[in-house]
């Protein structure tokens, strides 16, 4: 399989893709002017305390307060607070066991959210944690729609082969390195190297590389530990005291691993960029990066403007000539599975499974493409065998374990349908990329045109009852226009004749198609609100 990165830059965004064999299989935008905000350091200063919701809220310096659930308060909080005083260490104790968990470029807060619906957090006391405090917070996930970031007092800080996790004291490696002699040997390693009252993750980089390559990784986080807390103790909150890498550069980081064959780079700075940074991190990787030079856009050449078009649509066909539809709503994403025609055979059920099987792999697929997180429903093609629905929940289970979110699913019910959650870090890709459309708010629907006219009438009506005959302009959009003008006897004329006053006409193509506007021909007066 030939794995490639080829990352296209431009004065408004970089466009990162993740290829194998030619197919897309990842893809993320970095935006200049809506960085990312996963894994910053803020020095906040507590707002509210809601024990009801078992959460409080964090004044960080953003538009909302971020906010902050006791799940997600680790047990050093004030191993923490001591910061802000002289330091105040206290001795590591080493985890003989070691802790296994989930390599993840992001903050690694999942250890306790995982076990946030458990009846034993539930009865934990509420955390000491009272109001204008001060307070160290990393986010864990970036606002989405009204919402304001998410955050935790668990910080991580990651590099290319480990994780460090100040105040903690656990020892974990990735479960992907399944080698048990390679996981041993990597946990001996961390227990050499580990940093006092400190706790350490091995990714799963760190795989067969040597201990000196650890150790320069891991002397570069204590380094940028102690450059946060010197700033710290000389900010006031609300404060940013560190920044994660960005977008792009993370992806270098977190998924530039030795099976990557090559990274195309169509910018001259940007290439420079990474160049220094994978000198920095892994120099024996640096001959696999590589500046493009052709003519031709990078994302043409590669196919990938052909795949990204393909994403954004509601419809995704699939090679046996079915097809998925994925539909966005409030509260979570519905996927849609149809047969196309496979329903024309004789095997009912035996066609219906190929055809979820097929599915099943597209969905996992754009999923992650698009990066789509929060409850999932899929309505797959009924199956009458129990066999065949597990075979198509054990598909799902399989495919799912190349994505690197977290993710709960549950088995496929009598009605064909099957509930996931995958995790939530920011946006998705298609919210990132669009805005919601000024005319119809992103319902995709607009008002008729006949309907707008029933508005007018009624608009009419309201203000003939309140006011005595004064000569009115109604301002509408052009599109409008021939509707209310068009037939025997024009609509504009109908309303003269029944409400007995001079009314006027105006085109404004400023105006929205589905409003319309009344202005007091005389005075100039907006009176449209009045009545509405």
């Amino acid at each position: 399989m030939t794995k490639e990165i080829i990352i296209n830059s431009t004065a408004s965004q970089n466009r990162v893709a993740i290829t194998e064999n030619s197919k897309l299989v990842d893809f993320f935008i970095d935006h200049p002017e809506k960085r990312r905000m996963v894994g910053s350091l803020y020095l906040g200063k507590v707002a509210r305390v809601l024990p009801g919701i078992r959460a409080a809220f964090i004044d960080i310096g953003l538009k909302h307060d971020a906010f902050l659930h006791f799940s997600d308060i680790g047990d050093k909080l004030d191993d923490m607070k001591g910061i802000f005083d002289d330091d105040d260490e206290s001795d590591f104790e080493d985890d003989e066991n070691g802790t296994v968990l989930e390599d993840n470029s992001k903050p690694l807060y999942n250890k306790t959210h995982a076990n946030a619906k458990s009846d034993n957090n539930r009865e934990r006391s509420i955390p000491k944690l009272r109001k204008g405090e001060e307070i160290i917070v990393q986010i864990i996930k970036e606002p989405v729609k009204g919402k304001g970031v998410r955050v935790t007092s668990s910080i991580s800080i990651p590099g290319r082969f480990c994780v460090l996790l100040p105040f903690d004291n656990k020892i974990g490696v990735s479960k992907k390195i399944i080698d048990y002699r390679e996981r041993r040997r990597l946990r001996r390693i961390a227990r050499g190297i580990l940093p006092r009252n400190c706790g350490l993750i091995i990714r799963t980089a760190a795989k067969d590389q040597e201990e000196k390559a650890l150790m320069g990784d891991l002397k570069f986080l204590v380094s940028t530990w102690q450059e946060i807390q010197n700033s710290i103790k000389n900010q006031n909150p609300p404060a940013i005291v560190y920044e994660d890498l960005s977008t792009t550069v993370s992806v270098i980081r977190d998924l530039f691993t030795p099976d990557v064959s090559k990274i195309f780079i169509d910018s001259k700075k940007l290439f420079k960029e990474i160049k220094d940074y994978i000198q920095f991190i892994q120099p024996e990787l640096i001959k696999k990066v590589e500046y493009y030079r052709d003519s031709s856009p990078i994302f043409e050449e590669f196919n990938i403007e052909e795949q990204i078009k393909a994403l954004l649509g509601r419809r995704v066909p699939m090679p046996s000539g079915g097809h998925i539809v994925i539909e966005h709503t409030e509260a979570m994403v519905v996927v849609d599975v149809n047969s196309g025609r496979y329903a024309a055979k004789k095997d009912q059920e035996l066609n219906s499974l190929k055809t979820d099987l097929e599915a099943a792999r597209e969905i996992v697929r754009q999923l992650r493409l698009r990066d789509i997180g929060g409850l999932i429903v899929i309505d797959f093609i009924d199956l009458e065998d129990d066999k065949n629905r597990k075979k198509v929940y054990d598909e799902l289970k399989k495919e799912f374990k190349k994505d690197r979110a977290k993710i709960a699913l549950l088995p496929m019910t009598e009605f064909g349908l099957m509930q996931i959650t995958r995790e939530r870090i920011r946006e998705n890709i298609m919210q990132s990329m669009h805005d919601p459309c000024p005319y119809c708010n992103g319902t995709g629907l607009v008002t008729k045109k006949s309907n707008l006219m029933h508005e007018i009438e009624e608009w009419l009506k309201r203000f003939k009852q309140e006011k005595k005959s004064v000569p009115l302009t109604l301002v509408i959009h052009p599109t409008l226009f021939d509707s209310l003008r068009s037939g025997k006897i024009s609509f504009v004329t109908k309303m003269r004749f029944k409400y007995l006053f001079r009314l006027k006409i105006e085109v404004d193509e400023k105006i929205g198609f589905q409003k319309f506007q009344f202005v007091e021909t005389r005075s100039g007066q907006d009176v449209t609100d009045y009545f509405s």
